[in-house]
Protein backbone atom coordinates (compact mmCIF):
# COMPACT_ATOMS: atom_id res chain seq x y z
CA UNK A 1 0.00 0.00 0.00
CA UNK A 2 1.26 3.68 -1.17
CA UNK A 3 0.12 6.77 -0.97
CA UNK A 4 2.45 10.02 -2.41
CA UNK A 5 1.32 13.11 -2.26
CA UNK A 6 2.79 16.19 -4.25
CA UNK A 7 3.69 18.58 -1.21
CA UNK A 8 4.36 21.43 -3.37
CA UNK A 9 1.16 22.16 -5.09
CA UNK A 10 -0.85 21.68 -1.74
CA UNK A 11 -3.29 24.70 -1.17
CA UNK A 12 -2.97 24.40 2.21
CA UNK A 13 -6.67 23.70 2.58
CA UNK A 14 -6.68 21.04 5.51
CA UNK A 15 -9.01 18.68 4.19
CA UNK A 16 -6.97 15.68 4.25
CA UNK A 17 -6.06 16.41 7.85
CA UNK A 18 -9.98 16.67 8.68
CA UNK A 19 -10.45 13.40 7.18
CA UNK A 20 -7.18 11.40 8.19
CA UNK A 21 -5.47 13.34 10.61
CA UNK A 22 -3.40 10.57 12.16
CA UNK A 23 -1.56 10.66 8.60
CA UNK A 24 -1.55 14.37 7.31
CA UNK A 25 -0.66 17.34 8.98
CA UNK A 26 -0.55 21.05 8.56
CA UNK A 27 2.82 22.49 8.48
CA UNK A 28 3.05 25.75 10.70
CA UNK A 29 6.29 26.69 8.85
CA UNK A 30 4.46 27.35 5.21
CA UNK A 31 0.50 26.02 5.79
CA UNK A 32 1.28 23.18 3.75
CA UNK A 33 -0.08 19.11 4.25
CA UNK A 34 2.58 17.00 5.49
CA UNK A 35 2.28 13.49 5.30
CA UNK A 36 3.18 12.21 8.40
CA UNK A 37 6.50 9.13 8.23
CA UNK A 38 6.61 10.11 4.39
CA UNK A 39 10.32 10.22 2.14
CA UNK A 40 10.47 12.71 -0.16
CA UNK A 41 11.56 11.40 -3.47
CA UNK A 42 11.83 14.14 -5.90
CA UNK A 43 8.56 15.88 -6.23
CA UNK A 44 6.71 13.68 -4.19
CA UNK A 45 6.52 12.52 -0.96
CA UNK A 46 5.72 8.78 -0.62
CA UNK A 47 4.60 6.48 2.28
CA UNK A 48 4.93 2.43 1.99
CA UNK A 49 3.09 0.61 4.52
CA UNK A 50 0.97 -2.37 5.49
CA UNK A 51 -0.73 -0.65 8.02
CA UNK A 52 -2.70 2.24 6.07
CA UNK A 53 -6.59 2.89 6.79
CA UNK A 54 -7.20 3.02 3.26
CA UNK A 55 -10.92 4.21 3.63
CA UNK A 56 -9.92 7.24 5.02
CA UNK A 57 -6.77 8.35 2.82
CA UNK A 58 -9.03 7.33 0.24
CA UNK A 59 -11.49 10.03 0.94
CA UNK A 60 -8.78 12.46 1.61
CA UNK A 61 -7.91 11.72 -1.91
CA UNK A 62 -10.89 12.43 -3.59
CA UNK A 63 -11.73 15.61 -1.35
CA UNK A 64 -8.62 17.19 -2.59
CA UNK A 65 -9.05 20.18 -4.47
CA UNK A 66 -5.53 20.29 -6.42
CA UNK A 67 -5.64 16.07 -6.79
CA UNK A 68 -2.29 15.56 -5.41
CA UNK A 69 -3.03 12.44 -3.16
CA UNK A 70 -2.83 9.52 -5.03
CA UNK A 71 -3.52 5.92 -3.35
CA UNK A 72 -2.06 2.66 -4.79
CA UNK A 73 -2.96 -0.74 -3.52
Amino acid sequence: MKISHQRDKCIGCNSCVEDASEYWKISKEDGKADLLGSIKKGNFYILETSNIDIEKNKKAAEICPVNIIKIYE
